[in-house]
């Protein structure tokens, strides 16, 4: 079976190494140069696409050319109008899997397509009007142009990223005045996402939608504090906050 994984940074990059070892062949995109030779070393066959504007590159026509089409693509910090341009970004990919005949999509998304609301929430709970910010709205109306193309897909949202070089509380340690101290912690490890994703192929887990998160929902300010001592990095310091809701 042959697997493009669109986005091969991160997380796209150890599961194209996690997938070769399971006997899959892998195509692999970046937007990097220096990264190709990274690729090929590891046996993932490189391609350099870059959004917007090189997907109709006759040097890369083949990767195209997949069982499953992993999109890994996340909204660009800074980008103007992000919840309209990444839409029109992730349609542009769809048509090209459409013209090849790829038969099944697996999208990582981002539980930012939900409210800020709080409380237990299930896959069914999006609204375009009320998601938790830009990125969010982004992901979601993403995720409707690849539930509307006829494709088999999954969709994966996935909590706060963290692993290897990688830790949320690298953005809030030594912070004041931090808002929402009671509120649930959403994670899940690099790790857990690629077991995540190796699950769904081998359970052939098609046209469904799932919220990727660790088990464990701590308070904000319970797990980051903890943390910070863990990588002795100053605490953030969170507003008093008994009622779970802002404070501000």
């Amino acid at each position: 079976m042959i697997v493009s994984i669109f986005g091969c940074g991160w997380l796209g990059f150890p599961l194209a190494q996690r997938l070769i070892e399971k006997d899959f062949t892998v195509k692999g995109s970046t937007t990097s140069d220096k990264k190709l030779k990274l690729l090929k070393q590891n046996g993932i066959e490189p391609f350099k696409i870059e959004l917007p504007g090189s997907l109709n590159n006759p040097e890369t026509e083949t990767f195209w050319d997949c069982d499953i089409l992993f999109i890994n693509i996340p909204p660009g910090r800074g980008t103007k109008n992000i919840d309209s341009v990444y839409p029109k970004w992730i349609s542009e990919v769809v048509d090209k899997a459409k013209e090849h005949e790829v038969s099944w999509i697996i999208f990582a998304s981002s539980t930012s397509v939900y409210s800020e609301t709080g409380g237990i929430t299930t896959e069914e709970d999006t609204d375009l009007n009320n998601t938790s910010r830009p990125s969010g709205l982004a992901k979601l109306k993403a995720e409707n142009v690849i539930r509307e193309s006829g494709i088999d897909y999954t969709i994966l949202r996935f909590g706060g990223l963290y692993g290897y070089g990688r830790h949320p509380v690298n953005y809030l340690s030594g912070k004041k005045d931090l808002n929402s101290a009671l509120k649930p912690v959403n994670l899940i490890h690099q790790v857990d996402c690629i077991n995540v994703v190796e699950e769904v192929i081998n359970q052939k887990a098609r046209n469904e939608i799932y919220n990727v998160v660790s088990d464990g929902h701590p308070p904000r300010n319970t797990f980051y504090q903890a943390a910070a001592r863990h990588f002795n990095q100053p605490k953030p310091v969170f507003l008093k906050d008994n009622s779970g809701k802002n404070t501000r």
